[in-house]
């Protein structure tokens, strides 16, 4: 059992929290992860940051600048309940049209419901299908985003390599993740908060620890800024960038198809 973080080279694959698993185990565990807190996600995303997921969120459609034309097309993958593709089709003044793809049924049902409820099912479709193996053409969409997601796609260099082949010639990659926090002494206090916070927030709300200790240990695990970054590169994509949020806490990192 070991912290470490994974690095540009991989590792995630067979990376659940801690725990080393073998090849092809990880998908069907995180998935399991995700069925049991569907319901109780997004609260828990308000209760685990106290709220700045939000603030994270909003930079990260701020930056991204969602075009206001009919024929902008999003792809936003693991996102589920559809917090990403709901801000984003909100900024293009509700023109642009967004897929969200997910691996996870559970997480999708909450997010076509959502959809309805805010009277944005006629700009966004829902698909269940694997990041790894993205069922669109090649130079289909004008955005690819993810968001808390990447890290629990085991092989994140496949998924890299499939965001760069759907995506335009001129389009953007934008990744937001947790990562590594890089100011001393928050470090000390947000792994106390992690570790001895989050499990118990979870087993009140959802009933069940186990989850968030997963979530908990995986944002341990995943590379850091300047790994990931590496890892995009490799993936094709050019002009690659990331900036801290709270510190390091999360990172959105940024990459262009030229």
């Amino acid at each position: 059992m070991t912290s470490a973080r994974t690095n540009a080279d991989g590792g995630m694959e067979t990376s659940y929290g801690f725990q080393n698993v073998g090849t092809g185990e990880k998908q069907d565990r995180v998935n399991d992860v995700f069925h049991k807190v569907a319901k109780r996600y997004d609260i828990m995303n308000d209760l685990m940051s106290a709220g700045l997921h939000r603030v994270w969120k909003n930079a990260m459609i701020a930056a991204l600048n969602p075009r206001k034309d009919p024929s902008w097309r999003l792809l936003d993958v693991a996102g589920g309940t559809g917090d990403i593709a709901f801000r984003a089709i909100e900024a293009s003044n509700r023109l642009g049209q967004a897929t969200v793809l997910d691996i996870n049924g559970s997480m999708l049902a909450v997010g076509a419901d959502r959809a309805v409820k805010n009277g944005l099912s006629g700009n966004v479709t829902f698909v269940e299908a694997n990041a790894e193996e993205l069922p669109f053409e090649n130079n289909s969409f004008d955005a690819y985003t993810v968001a808390f997601g990447i890290r629990n796609v085991p092989r994140i260099d496949v998924a890299l390599s499939e965001a760069h082949r759907v995506l335009k010639r001129g389009g953007r990659l934008l990744v937001l993740e947790f990562s590594e926090v890089e100011m001393p002494l928050l470090d000390r206090v947000y792994d106390a908060w992690s570790f001895n916070a989050i499990p118990r927030i979870g087993k009140a709300v959802t009933g069940d620890s186990e989850p968030y200790q997963y979530l908990v240990e995986s944002i341990r695990k995943f590379p850091s800024q300047a790994n990931f970054a590496e890892m995009i590169r490799r993936a094709g994509f050019s002009r690659v960038t990331w900036t801290n949020y709270s510190g390091g806490i999360a990172a959105l990192h940024s990459g262009w198809k030229l």
